[in-house]
């Protein structure tokens, strides 16, 4: 009997070796593709779910958190910084601001904290020291406002809050964004200490538009895997 080619497959092998036939390399070769088209087939299936599932995870993580709206008496109000423009809040920033005030004024705390750095290396103004300026000028007393001016990232904005409350023995906030913000904004402030309440702005012109409410979960979904995965943003 003819000795197997040393490039069969186990089954090939198997197959030449009961029935005798020699088997044409050409379709030896065609039987190797198709099982390996198969495999990667199944691999990219794998994958495709692994990809479903972890969206379908993150999106209603999102959502549920988005529909929150928690005002217990704490010991401050934080909100965290958007975009301002040469000391000008950005209409996102303006919505933040303008339900802190609300918060603010309904006794929620009596303390308020602001917070964000430079948005780009040289600019004048910070998103903290933005928002307490337009506070000051909305009646907030200067002596209830606590400013972090340093930060980059939402768990930067929240590590300096918790620098500046924990020698004022603070630790419950109730924390003021946009709603796609609030999960990944609490899960973080939690990881730095502090005791969070989400409070999401309904006037954002975000919230207006389903496409920017749609693409910023999406950006949300993949920020949260980013840090429980992999650690960024940290």
């Amino acid at each position: 009997m003819t000795a197997p080619h040393a490039s069969m497959t186990p089954s090939v092998v198997n197959l030449h070796c009961r029935t005798g036939t020699k088997v044409r390399p050409g379709l030896l070769a065609a039987v190797v593709r198709l099982r390996r088209i198969a495999a990667m087939r199944r691999l990219l299936f794998v994958l495709m779910l692994a990809v479903l599932g972890y969206f379908a995870v993150t999106t209603a993580l999102v959502t549920a958190t988005m529909a929150k709206d928690e005002r217990p008496d704490a010991d401050a109000i934080v909100v965290l910084g958007a975009a301002q423009y040469n000391g000008r809040p950005s209409p996102v920033y303006q919505a933040r601001l303008d339900h802190a005030l609300d918060l603010y004024r309904s006794g929620v705390a009596e303390t308020i904290v602001f917070t964000g750095g430079r948005g780009v290396p040289g600019e004048r103004f910070t998103e903290g020291a933005t928002g307490r300026e337009w506070a000051i000028d909305h009646g907030i007393p200067a002596d209830r406002i606590l400013v972090e001016e340093s930060s980059r990232s939402t768990y930067q904005n929240l590590r300096g809050v918790t620098r500046l409350l924990a020698p004022r023995e603070m630790r419950t906030i109730v924390l003021v964004s946009d709603p796609f913000h609030m999960y990944r904004a609490v899960e973080q402030a939690a990881d730095v200490g502090l005791t969070a309440h989400p409070s999401p702005t309904r006037s954002s012109p975000i919230n207006g538009n389903p496409l920017k409410v749609a693409l910023a979960v999406l950006r949300e979904d993949i920020a949260v895997g980013g840090y429980f995965l992999l650690g960024t943003g940290r």
